[in-house]
């Protein structure tokens, strides 16, 4: 997302990360026989901080965390189909996605750009629209849906579009799409400008009744989705770069770790979306038929469960941060948002930073939730909700850290 060398490594980097890796695991091979732990000022500044705030942790980031061992399943969840290749429409008119889909619930994951800058920059609008294939009336209906104000601060709508994704309740209006018409999905994308540059960007995910064929499109301010859809005739190929499009079967994942975090054990994190231990999910694009490649995971959503238990007395922080910020320009900033269980803080949404527009690199880490020991040290549950961030290089390490609960005492 906002472009493949932006967001994911080509296999030259790949290797030069997995070499890196290796050499990190070699060097803190013997470091690790005993517990990492965090000093005294670390663990003051996370106690310290706001939910959401970026901390500084000048000596924590010397030494790789130990890894959590989880188990993957994937969920029942919606036909996933996500628009990304290209991100940067250069086309005038165009189609730059189009997927058949059947009845039952859908996912789309809107991410494109008003690329036209040949022979002149100009304003354009970005929509998506479903054309109802079946022999009956097809009844639509939105469940979630998030959608952003064109804009060329994407990590801002990144962190904002998942914010209003996981608060979005839906819509009971059922619309209706007679045998061979097409409707626009959202119809605020209809009423756009979209300035050379801006991104559009949303997530929806509904229900129909019908077969659907969905459609992405660039066109002129004055022409609607529908009416530019019976007359456009090109629809770009795809160049598999991005995160990519195409039709997917995963959407949803129930990530669950393997083993009780103990507190004793020191720090610990979980990676997903990693495209190593975590693959990226594979799936058909349509206009090809050919296999696509989701690079980063995006817009699929886990559900997220890790037991934990303190037998030192010790409380656990959460923090994530920017672990590619030294790959690339592209790289120099991290935004997110996830749903977080009750801690310190109360269970809910948190946009990560919230201080900030964005994390830069180490030494700093964004506090998600600190969660206090149970008084008699028995296993608690933590659940989160996370979703690779749009605009931001991955993975994003979600870092586990033993605290001394009374160290401000």
């Amino acid at each position: 997302m906002i472009s493949f060398k932006h967001k994911h490594t080509n296999k030259n980097m790949e290797y030069k990360n997995l070499k890196i890796a290796l050499g990190l695991a070699f060097v803190c091979s013997t470091m690790q026989l005993t517990a990492q732990t965090v000093n005294r000022e670390d663990s003051q500044n996370l106690l310290k901080a706001k939910q959401g705030n970026v901390v500084l942790m000048k000596e924590f980031f010397t030494v790789k965390p130990a890894d959590i061992k989880y188990n993957k399943v994937v969920l029942p969840g919606p036909q996933f189909i996500i628009s990304d290749d290209p991100e940067y429409i250069r086309i005038p008119e165009a189609i730059a996605l189009q997927e058949a889909v059947q009845p039952g619930a859908v996912r789309l994951y809107v991410y494109n750009v008003n690329g036209v800058k040949e022979p002149v920059k100009i304003d354009r609008k970005i929509t998506a629209v479903i054309k109802n294939t079946g022999k009956q009336k097809m009844h639509i209906r939105m469940v979630k849906y998030s959608s952003q104000k064109p804009s060329t601060n994407y990590f801002q709508i990144g962190k904002q579009g998942l914010a209003d994704y996981f608060a979005s309740k839906g819509s009971e209006q059922i619309r209706v799409v007679a045998p061979g018409e097409a409707i626009a999905i959202d119809d605020q994308l209809e009423r756009n400008v979209v300035k050379y540059d801006e991104l559009t960007h949303g997530f929806y995910d509904f229900v129909i009744d019908q077969p659907g064929e969905i459609s992405v499109i660039q066109t002129d301010l004055k022409t609607s989705g529908p009416v530019a859809l019976k007359r456009i005739k090109t629809i770009i190929p795809t160049g598999h770069k991005n995160a990519g499009r195409g039709l997917f079967g995963v959407s949803n994942y129930k990530v669950t770790a393997v083993d009780v975090l103990d507190t004793k054990n020191g720090v610990a994190e979980i990676v997903v979306a990693d495209g190593i231990k975590d693959p990226w999910v594979l799936g058909v694009e349509g206009t090809s038929g050919k296999q696509s490649t989701l690079a980063g995971n995006y817009g699929v959503m886990y559900n997220m469960e890790l037991k934990w238990k303190s037998t030192d007395g010790k409380g656990l922080a959460l923090v994530t941060w920017n672990s590619r910020s030294a790959d690339n320009q592209w790289c120099n900033g991290m935004a997110a948002t996830m749903v977080v269980s009750k801690g310190k803080f109360n269970e809910g949404i948190i946009q990560l930073p919230s201080d900030r527009l964005v994390t830069k690199a180490a030494p700093e880490a964004i506090l998600v939730q600190v969660f206090p020991p149970a008084k008699n040290g028995e296993e608690q549950t933590i659940k989160l909700t996370y979703s690779p961030p749009g605009a931001s290089c991955l993975p994003t390490p979600l870092v586990f850290i033993p605290v001394d609960m009374d160290t401000l005492k």
